[in-house]
């Protein structure tokens, strides 16, 4: 049989077993092995399974991903996501809707330290709504924020997303988290400016906003641990820019110096650590496995020479490259809408990022922040709309069609920093260029 039949073969049933709710893991290994036996043999399928396996499980590379994961998870543990939401609504608070700016203004800094959207959602949703509504905030509104604002999780270092982009495309991991902190700024600002254009419209959303003094904004800030929270970030991220330490180094500095800040101002229980150790083995094991599933389905693609001819038929293409980039963009958001981020960057960078890098010749870090960013949209838009659903099991009292009717200015904004991240490349470019 031609290898591309079984390569389009490969991909249908991937996509079949993925909607039939079969894991992903599973899912990407069964179809990698039985491609390989197709194109190879059963020897040479079960050698690639194994070996590959064994390479993701004991890389050095991949402990990345826990390191950091563990720095988050201990901030989250220890409280301080109601602590950045308090010192937020303090320093923006005087604004109408002043909760909702806090609210986006805290999930990109407490996103730049866990990184997980999830973990950023269930902090937020907890906090944030609770107060929004003992303030009359409408539910559209309160919920469409926390809904988009966790999306900058995965924006801003050290975002899982972009780890793992790196990983599978075995770019730099320091470079796309610099290539993430102006898209992650700029994103947070467009939030802002959409959330005082509804105010603008429809002032009954929100109520006016409290001013505090500048004694009150620095007590704040004093006081609940978010100064030496930053520094912690400056250490590990900035020393990784400065070319100090590796990824890995600096996810482990991270977390060292995040588990002696938290033990110092006596904010993490026993228990809470335990917990954090034990999601932090639960999400390494859960990387770790998809991360080799993944490299024996590019092995099976890469066989089916798939990715080669797509690259042919679009070099020889009379059209200009940022029409096939935006082609593939589209590509991405519909998938977005019925497949999770992490299955749908795996599963898809096999085919496009030689398309995109090789024959385009976009630049990979570029291309890997603009992924992301994608994957955040995809996140808000139904039918999966997984933001909306995680909120919703937190916030059971308000109806799903609510939430999705308030994220909907938000995607507008997402849209809007798509476009300009494909004008003006070097918000994403700036920063990695200047790394050693």
């Amino acid at each position: 049989m031609d290898p591309v039949v079984v390569g389009i073969i490969g991909l249908v049933v991937l996509l079949i077993a993925l909607f039939m709710g079969l894991p992903v893991a599973y899912s990407m290994l069964i179809v990698g092995f039985v491609g390989l036996f197709f194109l190879r043999s059963f020897t040479a399928a079960f050698q690639f399974v194994g070996s590959d396996l064994f390479i993701n499980f004991t890389s050095y590379t991949l402990s990345v991903a826990p390191m950091f994961a563990l720095m988050g998870l201990l901030a989250n543990h220890s409280g301080l996501g109601s602590n950045l939401f308090a010192f937020a609504n303090k320093v923006v608070g005087r604004w109408r809707g002043g909760l909702a700016h806090a609210t986006i203004g805290a999930c990109a800094v407490f996103g730049a330290i866990c990184g997980s959207m999830p973990a950023t959602l269930v902090t937020f949703g907890s906090i944030a709504y609770p107060e929004m509504k003992t303030y009359g905030y409408d539910p559209k509104l309160s919920t469409g924020c926390i809904a988009a604002g966790a999306g900058l999780a995965i924006l801003i270092p050290p975002s899982m997303m972009l780890i793992i982009y790196g990983i599978a495309t075995e770019q730099s991991i320091g470079k796309l988290f610099m290539g993430g902190i102006f898209t992650g700024i700029l994103l947070m600002v467009l939030y802002m400016i959409t959330i005082a254009i509804i105010l603008k419209r429809t002032p009954a959303l929100a109520p006016d906003g409290v001013k505090y003094s500048i004694k009150e904004c620095l007590r704040a800030l004093r006081h609940g641990g978010i100064i030496e929270v930053i520094i912690v970030f400056i250490i590990s991220l900035g020393g990784m820019f400065m070319g100090w330490f590796t990824p890995t180094e600096s996810g482990a500095i991270g977390s060292f110096c995040m588990l002696v800040v938290t033990i110092i101002e006596r904010k993490l229980k026993w228990e809470n650590l335990k917990a954090a150790l034990r999601e932090t083995s639960k999400l390494a094991a859960m990387v770790f496995l998809m991360i080799a599933a993944a490299s024996v389905y590019g092995r099976f693609f890469a066989l089916t020479n798939i990715p080669v001819k797509l690259g042919t038929m679009v070099a020889s293409l009379d059209v200009p490259a940022w029409c096939v980039m935006l082609v593939v963009l589209f590509i991405y958001l519909i998938m977005g809408c019925f497949i999770d981020s992490l299955a749908m960057i795996l599963i898809t960078v096999p085919i496009f990022y030689p398309i995109v890098v090789t024959t385009l010749e976009y630049d990979p870090i570029w291309f890997g922040v603009i992924i992301v960013l994608v994957v955040a949209l995809g996140s808000l838009t139904p039918p999966v709309g997984v933001n909306v659903y995680i909120l919703k099991g937190i916030l059971k009292e308000v109806p799903m069609s609510v939430m999705f009717k308030g994220i909907i200015p938000f995607v507008f904004s997402i849209g809007v920093c798509m476009i300009l991240l494909v004008a003006f490349p070097i918000i994403v470019t700036f920063l990695p260029n200047l790394m050693y």
